[in-house]
């Protein structure tokens, strides 16, 4: 039972507000420890096991170090930020004349949910494309339109791009059937004596998916009008609202 206060080191952890990558470290290094002791068990023995499950950290990571090679992502973007890769975004899509934020949005949505289908889930996703692109394309296409921006309706067009990027992948990612959501449906009607291959839980994901677009795609049609009525609400938070 000595294994369990693991679990309270991560309860205890997360009620102190620290950072949950220490607090599940702490954590399974003190159910590694644990687990060594029995009556009679010398310091030797615990400090012993406390190497030996220091030392499986460094086994796994070392096991799956190919994996982490795609977290190098997020400092690439960071750079690429902090060199202006949202204004050159924005100033870009500020030369087409017939660019809206909501085409914007709904021409990425097409391809989101059509790359998903292939498979290719990681062309898209919030850190690598949302934020760096596609949020200022929408806000500068907003701009040519109506001006500059309240914070209403900037924060807005951010969400928006944000939804559809989720509504995108998951109603598209369902269609290819070498996924793990696809294994997951296939699994849990299995348990429940339900039998049904994983070809036809993907097809029957198309029709999904259509309805998905077309109800997503509506709100998009109506979604510049949508920040035009943002843009006459007057924004407390800029100099323009205080005066």
């Amino acid at each position: 039972m000595l294994v369990l206060f693991g679990i309270g080191v991560v309860v205890l952890g997360f009620i102190a507000r620290i950072n949950p990558l220490i607090v599940i470290l702490v954590a399974a290094i003190t159910t590694g420890v644990l687990a060594a002791v029995v009556p009679g068990v010398d310091g030797r023995t615990l400090l012993t096991a406390g190497i030996d499950t220091i030392a499986r950290f460094g086994e796994a990571f070392n096991d799956n170090r190919y994996f982490h090679i795609t977290w190098l992502i997020l400092p690439l973007i960071g750079l690429l930020e902090r060199a202006g890769l949202q204004e050159r975004a924005r100033g870009m899509i500020t030369r087409v004349k017939a660019a809206t934020t909501g085409r914007l949005l709904l021409t990425y949505l097409f391809l989101r949910q059509a790359t998903s289908a292939l498979g290719l889930t990681s062309l898209g996703g919030h850190p690598q494309m949302v934020r760096p692109l596609i949020a200022p394309m929408a806000e500068g296409a907003a701009e040519v339109e109506h001006g500059p921006l309240t914070d209403k309706a900037r924060f807005r067009i951010r969400g928006m791009a944000a939804g559809t990027d989720n509504i995108g992948l998951f109603f598209g990612e369902d269609i290819f059937i070498a996924i793990g959501s696809i294994v997951l449906i296939v699994g849990f009607l299995e348990q429940a004596g339900i039998r049904v291959e994983a070809l036809h839980v993907s097809l029957w994901a198309i029709p999904t998916a259509i309805v998905a677009f077309i109800v997503h795609g509506i709100r998009l049609w109506r979604f510049d009008g949508q920040v035009k009525r943002d843009m006459t609400v007057p924004d407390t938070a800029s100099p323009e609202g205080e005066r």
